[in-house]
C-alpha cells in the first residue's frame, strides 16, 4: 500500500473544493512529476481514491498514460513485465454512496466500496461496468476491510491517490507502507480558506508520532522527489474515526 502526493513548499496539498485539479496547480504540471505519477500507477494492481477526489477532478482518468501519454509504451511494457493487467483498476471509497456517477473514470469500470446504505443509494445508478463492494457491516467503513476486499479481487499492490482524509484513515489503521512525495518549488499560502496538508482528521504529534525512513531522494531542476518507508508501531495499528464521506 503506497501513496503519492505533490505538496507546495509550505505544505499545501489541496487548494480547496472550489479549485478542481488543484494538484496540477501545485505541481505546475511538471513533466517529471507526471512521469512519476504514471510510473507509480504502472506498478499498481489498483488505484484507490475517495469520492472527494473523484468529484474534484471531473475529467481525470487514473491510468498511467492519462498523465504521461508519451511514456505509454514503456508503461505498458512495465506492466507486462510485472504481469499486471493492461490498466490498474480504479477503486473508489464512499461511506454515503455520494459519487458523480457520470464521471468518465467510471464508464470503463471501477470498484466502488461503500456501506450497505451507500450501496442502496447507488443501486441502479452506476455504469454497468462498475461493481459495488460492501466490506464490513453497518455505517462504518474500515479501510482494512476495503483493502481485504481489494485483495480478494486479486489486487495485491495498491496505490492511493486519495486526499488527506483518506490518508488519515489509512494511517489511523496502520495500513500505509510507503509514501512518495513530490515537493514543488511553489508557495501556496493560506488565508481564510482551508488548504490541508498531507493528513486530515488525525493528530499524531506529540503523543503518537509516526517516524519514516527516507529511502530515496531525487531532484529534477527545483523539484524534489522523495520516497519514504513508514514504520508504524504495532500499538498504533488500529482504526480511528469511521469514514463518512
Amino acid at each position: 500500500m503506497y501513496a503519492n502526493f505533490v505538496t507546495s513548499i509550505d505544505g499545501v496539498v489541496a487548494l480547496g473544493p472550489e479549485y478542481p485539479s488543484s494538484g496540477s496547480a501545485i505541481s505546475g504540471r511538471e513533466p517529471a512529476d507526471r512521469f512519476v505519477m504514471g510510473l507509480l500507477r504502472s506498478c499498481a494492481d489498483a488505484v484507490l481514491i475517495g469520492a472527494g477526489t473523484l468529484r474534484a477532478t471531473p475529467r481525470h482518468l487514473w491510468t498511467p498514460d492519462h498523465v504521461c501519454p508519451q511514456a505509454a509504451p514503456d508503461f505498458g511494457e512495465l506492466r507486462r513485465s510485472l504481469r499486471r493487467a493492461t490498466q490498474p483498476e480504479l477503486a473508489v471509497v464512499t461511506a454515503r454512496g455520494d459519487v458523480p456517477t457520470e464521471h468518465p473514470a467510471l464508464q470503463s469500470g471501477a470498484l466502488v466500496a461503500t456501506t450497505v446504505d451507500g450501496a442502496r443509494r447507488l443501486d441502479g445508478r452506476l455504469p454497468a461496468a462498475c461493481q459495488i463492494l460492501t466490506p464490513g457491516e453497518g455505517s462504518i467503513l474500515r479501510m482494512a476491510d476495503v483493502l481485504a476486499a481489494l485483495h480478494a479481487h486479486g489486487h495485491a499492490v495498491v496505490l492511493t491517490e486519495g486526499g488527506p482524509h483518506l490518508i488519515g484513515h489509512l494511517l489511523g489503521e496502520g495500513l500505509l507502507d510507503e509514501l512518495f512525495l513530490t515537493t514543488s518549488p511553489v508557495l501556496a499560502g493560506r488565508a481564510d480558506s482551508s488548504r490541508p496538508g498531507l493528513i486530515a482528521g488525525l493528530e499524531l504529534l506529540p503523543n503518537r508520532p509516526v517516524w519514516t525512513d527516507l529511502i530515496s531522494a531525487r531532484r529534477r531542476g527545483s523539484y524534489l522527489f522523495l520516497r519514504y518507508r513508514l514504520g508504524l508501531p504495532h500499538a498504533f495499528a488500529r482504526p480511528h474515526t469511521a469514514l463518512t464521506s
